[in-house]
């Protein structure tokens, strides 16, 4: 497939691996290094839209499933309204005793599913059910990762304290101010720009799990959003502003983003240490996988997620998308894909981000 965009030189390294990643695809993708505000490697190609032939183009927005995670993050590392430390009923009167700030975002709250019929998309009716929902385990004794139900509690905390939706803080205070392309509730008007999803063969979910009680655990959890192809190509999903799944970008955006975050341009550094430092680690009690994170953020784990920079943060997403930033080397990056592959048959971003530490 045709490569388009640049490389700065000595990361021709990187372009090659961009290009083999390409070719043993069937969909689209773009990867973007951006360095104190230089753009090291900017490059995009393949097909936004397989049925209809679409090619991949400079402003192809993609969906960013939990990628979403990380920019609401951000977000609460801004603004400074949220006390980590301070229970959730201190801005939610009648919320369920015990839960604090760091249990919602570090996912030790142990309310990773709604247990009542809902509507998925409707994240404020989803957070009023969770509000006196008895959680599975004493919040902060496990961890395990709420894949949806993290962005209706965080997204009604911000609401309840800025008076403002997830979607509108995200443009008021990374988007508009930093001219980034990226959006929770994706206006109407980008809809032609936005990738269409596929699932490669095999895909699924929570590949580490074998045990089928908690398979069906898993299967609550998303409620069965990554199973539908309609649903998660849908502008009514896109428009929703899922704060823990829902926001469209492209690989530039993302990239300058953590580029920004690492420099100390969006979070003071002070609220960035607090944020990234570990707030909850070890196996997922649901899934099985190794995890770890900071306040909203995901942090370097046994798996190599983040490569092999000894320190790093960000958020990944359903499929393959990768997004974060080396604080060492002061930038940051970003993978998207509209091809969903299966974690452990996926090493795309993997092979990115060590050509990238080799060209550095």
């Amino acid at each position: 497939m045709e490569i388009t965009g640049t490389v700065r030189p000595g990361f021709e390294g990187v372009r090659d691996v961009f290009a083999d990643v390409l070719a043993g695809g069937r969909a689209g993708a773009a990867f973007t290094v951006v360095r104190h505000g230089e753009v090291l490697v900017d490059l995009w190609g393949g097909l936004a839209d397989p049925e209809r032939g679409e090619p991949w183009r400079e402003n192809t927005l993609c969906v960013l499933f939990s990628g979403t995670k990380g920019v609401v993050a951000a977000v609460v590392a801004a603004l400074g309204v949220l006390d980590a430390d301070a229970e959730v009923r201190a801005y939610w009167p009648g919320f369920t005793e015990g839960v604090r700030v760091h249990h919602v975002l570090a996912h030790t709250a142990g309310l990773p599913y709604v247990d009542a019929d809902h509507d998925l998309l409707d994240s404020h009716a989803c957070a009023v059910l969770l509000a006196t929902q008895a959680p599975l385990w004493t919040p902060g004794t496990r961890v395990a990762y709420h894949a949806l139900t993290y962005g209706y509690l965080v997204g009604e905390l911000l609401r309840r304290t800025t008076g403002r939706t997830p979607g509108e803080l995200v443009a008021e205070v990374l988007a508009r101010p930093h001219a980034l392309d990226v959006y929770l509730g994706t206006p109407a008007g980008l809809d032609e720009r936005v990738a269409r999803l596929v699932r490669a063969p095999g895909y699924r979910i929570s590949t580490f799990l074998d045990d089928p009680e908690r398979r069906r655990i898993v299967e609550r959890m998303y409620a069965g959003l990554l199973d539908s192809d309609e649903l998660m190509n849908s502008a009514r999903y896109r428009r929703a502003g899922l704060a823990a799944g829902g926001a469209t970008g492209t690989a530039r955006s993302m990239a300058t983003l953590y580029d920004l975050l690492a420099a100390g341009r969006i979070a003071s550094p002070r609220a960035l240490a607090r944020a990234t430092r570990t707030w909850s680690e070890g196996l997922d009690a649901i899934n099985d996988r190794p995890v770890h994170f900071g306040l909203g953020f995901e942090l370097p784990d046994p798996l190599g997620t983040y490569g092999p920079a000894a320190a790093a943060f960000g958020h990944s997403g359903a499929g393959g998308g990768r997004h974060g930033a080396w604080p060492g080397a002061g930038l940051g990056f970003s993978f998207v894909t509209n091809e969903l592959r299966a974690e452990n048959a996926d090493g795309r971003a993997d092979r990115l981000l060590a050509a990238l530490h080799d060209a550095l």
